[in-house]
């Protein structure tokens, strides 16, 4: 990475840092409560004297990216005479539901239709109605006024809110305000002194659990370190818990981690490929309750909220086991009369098959990620690189001609290599060695140094691999496989960077996981997709084109992870490296963007991406929703969770001019469990 990218690339940090500090709880004083223990709530309240009321009207808030919340929405009608409504968000989840069933006709003008009322009371001057919500953030211990990522309200607009809360509710000594997005933090930087102001990060660093794939399981619970686990062998039959976040974790029922995880770690996207829970919980490796259940038969939840783990006997782990064994998958059956090299936008064939057909058509020739790289290939708005692929007959005929199968089939017979993980992984390092060592069809060479010469002559290559057992339904293997570079005018180097894709099928971990959902393991083939590798990388991300923090709906985004440069991968980041998590509201005026985290790899007070680049890959996103939403999403009758999990990249192809956006793959996403 030359030095100039990162001036190219950093943009500033809007929000704003901590204001005055928060007075403490012992400063809130309740009062008489207004709705009895045993009656119903009502639509709304003119004021909140205690808790039992906040909690009486309060729900998960609609955006749960900081968990540990709760939230209840408040109105300003300052039409004749500013009155303000705390209204029940459990009875009505969104601000209009309110309104135009409580302030609308009668005396009082019409409520408009949902759109028009969003564009008049988020984004107008002279609207009718002030709309925040007020959050009780229980790990940090804190109550703060928001307003919408995309609300346009002026500093004085906020401040009327703000005194109309604090003045009617039990908790206004303690309110601060959370500027929800960069917007809403320049604006609230000119607030008055007298009002806190709350960053997200200031949030963040009081909560004490993250739930990150929503899942029960019951297994032994074991402490270990994330370094251990490349020397250490763990089972499916193990809850473990960790002092860091791992690169890679062969199968285990569940995971907790004593730090922070990104929901696009590599470790959750296995979790949730998996169906397993997984958390970050601080201290977890001292954690009482967790200690003192150490190497016992334990059951472990993940909730949206709060977790709980409790002991349990071997007898219940054999029959959770047996009732959630992942039933055998089948894959697709390798298709051998596809021998070409074929440029990537003509691998899926979209004219004689829906979408998705045709996807799972070209899968057997080559492998997930390349059918979906071609999609991306001839979609408008997504910039990919040039490609092509190889199909997946060369890797058949490699292993048959070399005698490979019949070697592995041999160690796959001993009954040591069934037993023992230890002599497993040390056989399959001595098979891939093997492997790396035999040759190559001449024919094939052939035709790929001609491939090479026409479209990539002096440019370095990259193998990435293609199987058809990733990217898939009922068995994504995320990040099971391995890509290689191989140096332009080196052919060695090239053929060794296809021998180490290729061999990258028989890693420990790969066959651990195919052990354990009763794949054959001789029906996994191999495709290549062949492109200019990524030589001076600025930034590297991945995304989801939903929020997976919003469970309604009613605020849909791009949840994004991007770390400046191409060394510290986001899914496989180095213990104590943190990203920038951002969620952009694509779909609202102004494409409106909330960070969740920073990066600790660029200066303080900046940003990876500038205000212009996250515009530019919001607009990929958006592209790629819509493209595969015939295979995926709604258009395919998919009424439930849908989100393509994108890998991208900001590359400067001569470290001076101002990196641009490329997008390596794109597949669909499970979701982070119930």
């Amino acid at each position: 990475m030359r030095a100039a990218s990162l001036v190219l690339l950093g943009a500033a940090v809007t929000g704003c840092g901590p204001g005055a500090p928060t007075p403490g709880p012992a400063q809130i004083v309740e009062g008489t409560c207004t709705i009895s223990a045993s009656g119903a709530a009502p639509d709304f309240l003119d004021a909140i004297p205690c808790r039992a009321d906040f909690e009486a009207l309060a729900s998960v808030p609609l955006d749960s990216s900081i968990p540990g919340a709760r939230s209840g929405k408040v109105v300003l009608d300052q039409l004749g005479g500013d009155v303000l409504y705390f209204q029940n968000s459990k009875r009505f989840p969104i601000h209009h539901d309110f309104v135009s069933t409580h302030l609308s006709g009668g005396d009082l003008p019409l409520v408009p239709g949902l759109s028009e009322f969003n564009q008049t009371e988020y984004f107008a001057p002279d609207r009718r109605f002030l709309l925040g919500a007020i959050t009780y953030h229980s790990g940090p211990d804190l109550w703060v006024l928001e307003i919408a990522p995309y609300d346009t309200a002026s500093a004085e607009m906020i401040e009327k809110l703000y005194r109309a809360v604090a003045a009617k509710a039990y908790y206004g000594p303690a309110l601060a305000f959370h500027p929800t997005s960069d917007a809403v933090g320049l604006e609230a930087k000119k607030l008055p002194a007298t009002i806190p102001i709350k960053t997200t990060d200031d949030i963040y660093a009081g909560i004490d659990y993250q739930p990150l794939n929503l899942a029960t399981a019951i297994g032994r619970l074991r402490f270990m370190t994330a370094a251990e686990l490349s020397t250490d062998y763990v089972s499916f039959r193990d809850i473990v818990v960790l002092d860091d976040v791992p690169n890679d974790i062969t199968v285990v029922t569940g995971i907790i981690t004593a730090a922070f995880q990104t929901p696009l770690s590599h470790i959750n996207v296995l979790s949730q490929n998996r169906r397993t829970p997984n958390m970050g919980l601080r201290n977890a490796t001292t954690n009482p309750a967790l200690r003192a259940l150490e190497g016992q038969w334990v059951e472990l939840t993940v909730g949206a909220l709060e977790w709980s783990v409790k002991a349990t006997t071997s007898s219940a782990a054999e029959a959770f086991w047996e009732s959630h064994r992942p039933p055998p998958v089948t894959l697709p059956a390798v298709d051998e009369s596809v021998r070409d090299l074929v440029d990537i936008q003509d691998v899926v064939d979209e004219n004689a098959l829906p979408l998705r057909a045709a996807l799972k058509a070209a899968v057997g020739a080559f492998g997930g990620k390349a059918v979906h790289y071609s999609i991306l290939a001839k979609t408008v708005d997504v910039p990919i690189r040039k490609a092509f692929a190889i199909p997946a007959y060369h890797y058949e005929h490699f292993m048959r001609s070399n005698g490979l199968y019949e070697r592995i089939d041999a160690l796959m017979a001993e009954q040591r290599f069934s037993d023992e993980p230890e002599y497993r992984d040390r056989m399959l390092a001595e098979f891939r060695a093997l492997l790396l060592s035999s040759p190559i069809d001449q024919a094939f060479q052939d035709a790929l140094r001609a491939k090479l010469e026409a479209g990539f002559a002096g440019l370095s290559v990259r193998f990435r691999t293609s199987t058809n057992s990733e990217d898939l339904e009922g068995f994504p293997c995320a990040g099971c496989y391995e890509s290689h570079t191989g140096t332009a005018g080196d052919w060695e180097d090239i053929l060794s960077a296809i021998r180490e894709a290729w061999a990258s099928i028989w890693l420990f971990r790969t066959f651990e996981e195919r052990t354990y959902y009763g794949v054959a393991h001789k029906s996994v083939v191999m495709a290549l997709i062949v492109h200019h590798n990524f030589p001076d990388e600025a930034a590297n991300g991945v995304a989801l084109t939903s929020n997976p923090y919003d469970t309604t709906g009613a605020q849909p985004g791009f949840y994004v992870n991007v770390q400046f440069g191409g060394l510290a991968e986001v899914v496989h980041p180095p213990p104590g490296v943190t990203s920038d998590q951002l969620v952009i509201l694509y779909d609202e005026p102004g494409h409106p963007t909330s960070y969740l985290a920073h990066s600790n790899l660029v200066p303080t007070g900046r940003t990876v991406l500038d205000t212009a680049q996250v515009l530019e890959l919001g607009k990929a996103l958006k592209a790629i929703h819509n493209r595969f939403s015939p295979a995926y999403g709604p258009a395919a009758g998919n009424n439930g969770w849908y989100a393509m999990d994108v890998e991208f990249k900001f590359e400067s192809e001569d470290g001076i001019q101002k990196p641009h956006l490329q997008i390596k793959q794109a597949r669909s996403n499970p979701g982070r469990g119930n």
